[in-house]
């Protein structure tokens, strides 16, 4: 009976599911490479309205309480997510201001996450994130090597000097061969770079045209 009452209140933190061999001191769970195409992504917040989904890609560059819920109950989502053509890795937040253990954590549950839905036929693209130059002792942990990844530079104004030096940090250690990448690309970023206009950037340009 308490066995059972644990697994369903996800107690064991989904480790009831899967555990993966990980890599690194933390063990992080390894993320398959990818062969990227085009695609239009949209954020996972819009994917069950969504009817026509080849052709699309999901993306987690939004607020975290708006897709905590695939890591307390993965399995929901699965086969919707496979008739995507590729769904990035979650972006739970690593913050400059984060204790360590929490960065380390959501990056653990970024790439369980990945992994699982790897497993269960998702394509899935490694999304990179860092915090301070410390992170990058573990935030590399687990990703592909000359494969495709994605980040983000949204709500990094205030950091871009520690959003430079990871990115540096990630083309060095990675070598990808594609980076898409949502949100203003600041100059010093350099690669085969594919541009993703952020939402909130669309929404400014459409207001400034009026529509």
């Amino acid at each position: 009976m308490m066995q059972t009452y644990k697994y369903s209140r996800n107690s064991w933190e989904n480790q009831e599911k899967a555990i993966f061999d990980g890599v690194g001191m933390y063990d992080i769970p390894v993320i398959e490479p990818e062969e990227y195409h085009h695609v239009e992504w949209i954020g996972f917040n819009s994917a069950r309205t969504t009817q026509k989904r080849k052709g699309k890609g999901i993306h987690f560059f939004l607020d975290d309480y708006q897709f905590t819920r695939i890591w307390k109950y993965p399995n929901q989502y699965v086969e919707m997510l496979k008739q995507f053509d590729f769904v990035m890795s979650p972006d739970f937040s690593t913050y400059t201001d984060f204790p360590n253990v929490l960065n380390i954590y959501n990056h653990f549950r970024k790439h369980w996450v990945a992994a699982y839905l790897q497993a269960h036929g998702v394509h899935v693209i490694p999304t990179i994130s860092w915090s301070t130059p410390d992170s990058f002792d573990w935030c590399f942990d687990g990703e592909p090597h000359e494969s495709t990844v994605a980040v983000s530079s949204v709500g990094c104004a205030d950091v871009l000097d520690d959003f430079i030096a990871g990115y540096y940090k990630m083309v060095e250690r990675l070598n990808p061969s594609t980076i898409i990448f949502y949100g203003k690309v600041p100059e010093q970023c350099k690669g085969n770079i594919v541009h993703v206009k952020a939402f909130t950037d669309k929404w400014k340009e459409a207001k400034t045209n009026g529509w």
